[in-house]
């Protein structure tokens, strides 16, 4: 009797598994399309990852050029830097300092550290980035091409020029040395260059 309750309480929980496996199969096939739909947006990504990485390409493309620009813009200033024997020779004759001028102005010289046989020159709030420049007088001279500032250094003197406008900025600007030139020619004054001449040789 015992065995044959068992067999039909089986007989009667089939039926029951049978809905159970139903459903649980209906279940899953509604959650593929799900998982489906929710792995189309990876898809849709793949594009957006590749125009990320087409725009880096492109950055790095434009500081590669840009980098090789600022190196061709170096050499040339380099180059255009670069100085002669003739021109150095006449750098280290250059008297750099706080240099008084006539009529209370002044003129600060310095030598420029980065770049060796330059100058900066300054004078009533400006500032000009001085060359030597070889001369057959034996002057000093410093140019400013891009100021027009001319710097004209003789023994006793120096004075201060643009050349673009043809006006004297400062004069009778005298260093140390200079000023002791300077009033050694006052007491001793160089010959003049018609000393010697006989009256009367000169043309009016």
């Amino acid at each position: 009797m015992r065995t044959l309750s068992l067999l039909t309480a089986a007989l009667l929980a089939l039926p029951l598994l049978g809905h159970a496996a139903d459903a649980e199969t209906k279940a899953k096939a509604k959650a593929k399309p799900a998982s489906a739909a929710k792995s189309q947006p990876a898809a849709k990504s793949k594009p957006a990852t590749a125009k990320v990485a087409s725009t880096s390409r492109d950055l790095s493309s434009r500081e590669r050029l840009h980098s090789a620009a600022g190196q061709v813009a170096s050499g040339v200033r380099a180059a255009e830097q670069a100085l002669t024997p003739g021109e150095l020779a006449v750098a280290e004759r250059v008297h750099t300092g706080h240099l008084p001028c006539e009529l209370g102005a002044h003129v600060q010289l310095s030598a420029d550290a980065g770049r060796p046989g330059h100058f900066t020159l300054q004078h009533k709030g400006s500032t000009y980035h001085m060359t030597p420049v070889e001369t057959t007088t034996g002057a000093v001279r410093l140019e400013d091409p891009r100021g027009g500032a001319v710097w004209l250094q003789v023994a006793n003197k120096s004075m201060l020029m643009n050349q673009k406008i043809g006006q004297r900025l400062a004069d009778d600007c005298k260093s140390e040395e200079q000023t002791r030139v300077a009033e050694a020619m006052k007491h001793a004054p160089p010959p003049s260059l018609l000393s010697g001449t006989p009256v009367g040789s000169v043309k009016p």
